[in-house]
Parts: C-alpha cells; structure tokens; sequence
C-alpha cells in the first residue's frame, strides 16, 4: 500500500473519530486537537507525517492572536450581553406584544419582528432565545397558542443573530475565506486578488437575514388563517392603548439608533467592524444607564460572560488549527480536491455536496466546530473551481443557522427547554421548530438559484 494513500485513509479516519468524540461528549476544543495528536502520532510511525509541520501553528497562533478584524468579535459579544441586561429586549417584546395584539398571530409576528431587532443589535444568539422564552412563551401559552408553533418561532426567531450583522459567525468566517482566497488566487497567478472583508460579508448577509424574517412571518400568518385557534388574538385594552404611541417610540428608537451607527458605520466604510463594535459596546453601555439598569455587578456580568463566550470559541478555533494541520499534511486535502472536483456539474455539484454534509453536521456540532473544521478543508476547492468567496460565506451562514435548531443537539433547543414551563414537552418544542427548519432549506435554495440576493449589495456598496 503506497504511502499517500495511507495518509489519505488516516485522514478520513481522523475526521471520522473526531466526530465519535465528540457525540461521545468530550470537550470540542480537546477533542479536536486531541483526536490531530493522536492520528499525527500514528502516521508519523507510519511515515506519512512529519512531526515539524506543527511549527506552522505557531504563526497561525500569532496571526489570529493580532488579527484586528477579530477584536470585533469580544466587542460584539459585550455589546449583546449588555444589551440583553439592559431591559430592552424585554421592553421590545412587550411593546410589540400590544402593538399587534389585536391580530391573530399577532404575538407569533411581534416575536419575530423583535428577534429581527435584537439579531441586529446584539447577535447572541443563547441571550435572544432565553430572554424571548421568559417573556413571550407565558403570554402565548395563555394567549391559547398552539405551544408547537409558539416555541418553533421563539427558536426560529432567536438564531437570527447567527445571519444578520453583526454576526460573530460572519465575522471568523470574513477572515478565514479571506485569506483561503488570497492563498487560492495567488496559485492562479492573480497576486492583487480582492480582499474579503467582513463588511462585505454583513452587506452579503443583509437581504438574505431579511428573506428570513419575510419567511417566518408568512408561516406565522399562513398558521393564523389557516387554524385561527392556533394563533388567536390577544386584544389590547382600551387604557392601555392610550400611551402606546409614546411606548413604540421608546421601545423602538434606541435599538434602532443603535443598529443604524453600528451596521451603517460598517455597510458605509466609515468604520472598520472593530471599531464599529468598540462604538456598539459603548452605545449599550449608554442605554442600559439611560433605563437604570448599569450597575457594577451587571458590568462584571457582562465582563465574564464575554471572557467566557470569547475563550470558548477562540479555544476551539486553536484546537481546530491542530486538526487542520494534520489532515492537510498526511494528504485529506487532496483527497477532498479530488472527491469534489469530480462531482457532476461541476462548481454547482461540489457545492451543494458541501452545503449537503454541512447540513448533516449541524444535528451533531455546534456551528463554530462546524466551520473551523468544514471550511477550511472545502473552501480552497470550492474557490479553486470558481465559487464567488461572498456568496459562499453567506450561504455557510444561512445554512449553520439550522444547526441550532435541528435535533438532537440544536443549542436553540436547549435554551428553551431551560426556561420553558413543565407543561411544554421537549416533544412540543422538537416539533415545533421543524417547519422553520423546512423555511431555512427553502431560504438556502432560493439564494442558490437568485445569488444576487447575496451579491448585489456587497457589489453596490464595495466595488
């Protein structure tokens, strides 16, 4: 047997184990890493794998330790933290609640239209589902919702900040393509390629964030004139109508000034996302003191929350480099070359065999184990045979959305679950959320067949 293709087989032996590992239940970073050492140190006894390839990982380290553009990412998670402890989720969800509480559906649509707001201003995605699950999943349940379709949207709802700027997802997903697609262009002899910002990655993401929002709220009412008792109305009464005005003007403007500076600042080139995220973070500062909500102990709250997120994710994203390594050097990128370049239809059948695996991966992983692993194995292919690296990274995005959502591992779920009352079964609430899922697919296949959806934007605004 030659050597390359034992080197072939241990890598795909590698990526299967680190898959058993992690549905076994131990920590993703370790096992990552873990599963690289130990599949490196039987190919090196094999003579498939040189043990001083791991000297490239200290110049991976240190780039993604300087990277600028990922400072942006602990800005935005304090930002969402902050916001989630400033009481203005909550005051958005009980403001829209009367505002169109007297349609049937209407809690179902205000939820939405909430998550769409909070995905725009804050992004976590954990904080969103927790916070709507509190607040709304009692008023719908005692409104007479159907509980399958009240947790589908609250579930549904609270990913949205997986796909609408600012995205931490996009964010490590603008560095990674950027520099696959550098290193691919300069292998074409194109040594002055057009960078891959994160700007246009969120100016990508912005008309397909919004297909998704249209998408739920067409199901929410679609439920509502389809079975009325599933969605009934929840009228206002009349007292509480007299301020109501004054309330949305309260409750919408400063979330909305909010998004405007942050994702404004970016979509213009007026600022750099990090320094957008430095204004954001200052900016829900600035609001949790105007509702009285900024204390020290909430500041220290939102300090380790965001330490805590940020090393989990950064600590996966080094785990994931080890495995990277391992599996390129004993020859899994070539395989993976090969597999997809064969593909029927070229560029179009590589892709969807991509979007197909990574979808599959999304009811096993977490959307971050899901791109530090997935990404950097297929993208160089799928850029080498032609794939825009914009279009490619929103798709990414859309498509992970549904691994918080799809059972038996979808985090979504499990926050709900967390908060929901003993009433709402884990049955209800997997039940739920599978015609939104059904939506996402829809989503990715309309993006599949009309691009510009992702590309016109970004072409408009940084070209």
């Amino acid at each position: 047997m030659s050597q390359i293709l034992i080197g072939e087989i241990l890598a795909c032996l590698m990526f299967l184990g680190v898959i058993g590992v992690l549905l076994i239940g131990f920590p993703v970073a370790f096992s990552l890493a873990g599963t690289a050492l130990i599949f490196g140190l039987v190919g090196w006894l094999l003579g498939v794998y040189d043990p001083s390839n791991y000297g490239s990982l200290i110049g991976r380290y240190v780039g993604l330790m300087s990277s600028e553009t990922l400072v942006a990412v602990p800005l935005f998670v304090f930002m969402g933290v902050m916001l989630e402890r400033s009481g203005i989720a909550e005051r958005l969800l009980l403001t829209m609640g009367k505002l169109f509480g007297n349609l049937r559906g209407g809690l179902g649509i205000s939820v939405v239209i909430v998550g769409a707001m909070l995905a725009a201003s804050t992004g976590v995605v954990g904080a969103t589902v927790v916070t709507m699950g509190l607040i709304s999943l009692p008023a719908m349940l005692r409104a007479g919702y159907d509980p399958k379709l009240a947790t589908g949207v609250i579930c549904a709802s609270g990913t949205l900040g997986q796909i609408i700027p600012p995205s931490t997802v996009l964010i490590f997903m603008g560095d990674m393509l950027s520099g696959i697609n550098a290193q691919v262009q300069m292998e074409k002899g194109n040594f002055a390629p057009e960078p891959v910002s994160v700007g246009a990655l969120f100016a990508g993401a912005l008309l397909p964030g919004i297909l998704l929002v249209i998408l739920y709220l067409l199901w929410v009412i679609f439920k509502a004139v389809t079975d009325p008792k599933s969605a009934p109305a929840t009228p206002v009464p009349e007292a509480e109508k007299k301020d109501l005005g004054r309330e949305v003007m309260v409750a919408l403007v400063p979330p909305l000034l909010l998004i405007v500076a942050v994702l404004g600042s970016i979509l213009k080139g007026i600022a750099t996302p990090t320094e957008a995220a430095s204004v954001g973070s200052v900016g829900a500062m600035l609001l949790a003191m105007a509702n009285r909500k900024f204390t020290l102990s909430i500041l220290r709250q939102a300090v380790v929350s965001t330490a805590t997120i940020t090393s989990m994710v950064f600590i996966i994203l080094f785990g994931a480099a080890v495995f990277s390594v391992v599996f390129r050097m004993m020859g899994g990128d070539n395989l993976v070359h090969a597999f997809l370049s064969s593909m029927p239809g070229g560029a179009i059948g590589a892709t969807i065999i991509v979007m197909a695996i990574m979808f599959m991966l999304g009811f096993i992983l977490d959307t971050f184990e899901i791109i530090f692993i997935v990404i950097p194995i297929t993208a160089p292919v799928l850029l080498t045979l032609g794939v825009d690296p914009i279009w490619l990274g929103v798709m990414v995005g859309v498509n992970l959305q549904t691994s918080f959502l799809t059972p038996p591992f979808g985090f979504s779920l499990f926050y709900l679950r967390g908060v929901a009352p003993s009433s709402v079964t884990t049955t209800m609430i997997y039940r739920g959320v599978i015609p939104f899922v059904v939506l996402q697919v829809v989503a990715l296949a309309i993006l599949f067949l009309v691009p510009q959806l992702i590309t016109w934007l970004p072409g408009l605004l940084y070209k």
